[in-house]
């Protein structure tokens, strides 16, 4: 996320003609950047004092017609808040709905189905080869089932995120959205207890994909507020209202520091993710080791780790300060604002290149990941046979690495002041690896993911790579984010991050499907962590910040004459004079955002 402490001295150029971005071809001015020189409409040049005037009188406008976040007080972040956000995703885990109940789901279905090589059917008869359940007219292996419950998990997920990501944006809409998406999770991952019988594989599937929807749309919908919590931390604070205005600290020395509070804050909450992975699993030793044998002894862990998010969740809800987005604009409700905003957001191709080039590579990095994950953790639980105590063990060891390197990764990058790219582009690398691994497997046995000792090798490079992975994942899409439009890029980021999936299972498990060889599928998941990673390499973080400062400041202008009733000439004329007239639409205190609605009057003076 750029930061909005920045110079107006860049001129605001009024151009006419056909050459106009598309997102202003229905407008009678559109806005130009010219960095050179501070040009007035009427050719006047504006020396620095007279910019400052200018960025001061439009700050008013700001005020008046609600157009930034920051024309009205907003609190500065406490240390309370900060660790409420913190504990919630210590709590947020993932163990319940992205490991436990994905087991108890592959249980269920493995006990269901059988070994098509075996006759006549007997049930129940899966061993570590193909192992099919009745479908339709016909059968489906297990692993083409559970790899459809996780497309149809993010294909939801898409719809959500693109429907709901911009409403978020809005009034305390996204506060309460997490609240709800909070409980559906809670609710349905304590509803998976009663999962005991293979024949109740059917409801398993129904509250395995409620729960892991809900749970994925939390870490998205989350993961945006960690931009604004770091923008507001008293010392980012003091360095843009006060060492940035007085001229103490350069906007590139400022936006190191907001960079810098940003990584910050996502790799600890990161961290606390993995430090909650860790203590769960171990919290969890408590009952499986006792119960060992006990079939339910895997529901009572399930019922456990749910508890544990509960326990440390709910203290967000609690401590989060109130920062309550603009209104919502007029002729948009809360049901539409997210389509509209969206689509915006696929024209603004040409004034945030950047952006898409690097959501575009991540939907592939991030489909090819998620869905080597889903794949490695089918043939896992086959090799472990479903033992919880076995996956424990494994995820305890990822666990304790995820952490060592989410904090090792931070202070490396903070020792030596390396860039968030090029930390990104480490972990990449391994992205790349895990599906090369399994690949392996196709041609020996040795390697590639046939033995416990592949899972262990497995779940210490995915600990130590891939924790980094998200949190620079995340800070790199902040660094590419206007400031203001958190949840909507942000809920791009969740389809990219996580509805990206859609693809993956789907052609992976069509794959397996046809060549009941579940090893099938990592050649194309190679082919695309690949080919995704070479394109990020190429995505220029500073060029994007720039364009996002420009993006934001252009879209105050225009909101301000939209709501003001006068043209973007005339705001920056009064700006420029210091006069705030409203036009005859008057001011209703309401923002009308103007990627919903891209018509201005056309009151120009004759």
């Amino acid at each position: 996320m750029p930061a909005r402490a920045m110079d107006m001295a860049s001129s605001f150029e009024i151009s006419r003609g056909d050459s106009r971005e598309p997102l202003l071809n229905d407008m009678d001015d559109s806005i130009g950047y010219s960095t050179q020189n501070d040009v007035l409409p009427d050719g006047t040049q504006v020396n620095g004092d007279k910019a400052n005037q200018i960025k001061e009188n439009l700050q008013k406008y700001e005020q008046l017609f609600g157009a930034d976040e920051d024309a009205f007080e907003q609190p500065t972040t406490t240390r309370k808040e900060l660790w409420s956000y913190y504990l919630y995703y210590n709590g947020d885990n993932g163990v319940g709905p992205g490991s436990y109940s994905q087991a108890l789901f592959q249980s269920a279905l493995t006990g269901a189905g059988h070994d098509p090589d075996i006759h006549p059917i007997q049930k129940g008869n899966c061993g570590n080869a193909g192992c099919v359940i009745p479908w339709g007219s016909g059968t489906r292996s297990v692993a083409s089932v559970v790899l459809i419950a996780n497309g149809i998990c993010f294909a939801v997920m898409t719809v959500m995120f693109v429907g709901l990501g911009s409403a978020a944006d809005y009034g305390t809409f996204g506060r309460w959205l997490l609240l709800v998406l909070t409980l559906i999770c809670w609710v349905f991952q304590y509803g998976m207890m009663a999962i005991r019988h293979p024949e109740q594989w059917p409801a398993a599937m129904v509250m395995y994909i409620i729960a892991y929807i809900a749970y994925g749309a939390t870490l998205v919908f989350y993961a945006a507020l960690f931009p604004r919590l770091a923008r507001y931390q008293p010392h980012v604070r003091k360095a843009r209202d006060e060492d940035l205005k007085e001229g103490k600290i350069t906007q590139a020395e400022y936006d190191k520091i907001e960079s810098l509070e940003r990584n910050h804050v996502s790799s600890i909450s990161t961290a606390h993710s993995n430090i909650g992975y860790l203590l769960t699993l171990v919290i969890n030793l408590s009952v499986l080791l006792p119960l060992q044998g006990n079939p339910f002894g895997n529901n009572l862990a399930l019922c456990l780790t749910n508890t544990y998010w509960v326990v440390l969740g709910v203290w967000w809800f609690i401590f989060q300060q109130p920062r309550p987005g603009p209104k919502i604009p007029k002729g948009s409700n809360y049901a539409t604002i997210g389509w509209k905003q969206v689509w915006l957001a696929l024209n603004e191709i040409r004034h945030l290149p950047q952006t898409f080039i690097y959501l575009v590579a991540f939907f592939l990095l991030a489909d090819g990941l998620n869905t080597t994950g889903s794949l490695v953790g089918i043939i896992q639980n086959n090799i472990v046979q479903f033992s919880f105590l076995e996956i424990t063990y494994l995820g305890i060891a990822q666990a304790a690495c995820s952490i060592t390197s989410t904090f090792g990764f931070w202070y490396i990058q903070k020792y030596f002041g390396i860039k968030t790219k090029h930390m990104f582009m480490v972990t990449n690398f391994f992205s790349v690896f895990i599906p090369f691994y399994g690949m392996l497997g196709l041609w020996t046995k040795t390697v590639g993911y046939h033995h416990v000792r592949d899972f262990w090798i497995y779940n210490i490079l995915f600990g130590l790579f891939q924790a980094p992975y998200y949190a620079y994942a995340q800070t790199m899409m902040s660094e590419v984010t206007p400031r203001g439009y958190e949840n909507m890029f942000f809920g791009l980021f969740g389809i990219t991050n996580r509805a990206s999936s859609i693809i993956g299972p789907n052609v992976v498990q069509a794959i397996i499907n046809s060549s009941n060889n579940n090893w099938m599928g990592f050649p194309f998941l190679f082919t695309l962590c690949a080919a995704a990673s070479i394109v990020i390499w190429f995505v220029d973080i500073e060029k994007g910040r720039e364009n996002c400062r420009k993006y934001v400041e252009e879209r105050k202008l225009l909101r301000v004459a939209k709501e003001s009733g006068l043209t973007t000439s005339q705001v920056v004329e009064g700006v420029a004079t210091g006069e705030l007239i409203s036009g005859s639409s008057g001011s209703s205190g309401t923002v009308e955002h103007v990627g919903v609605e891209v018509s201005a009057k056309k009151d120009r003076d004759d």
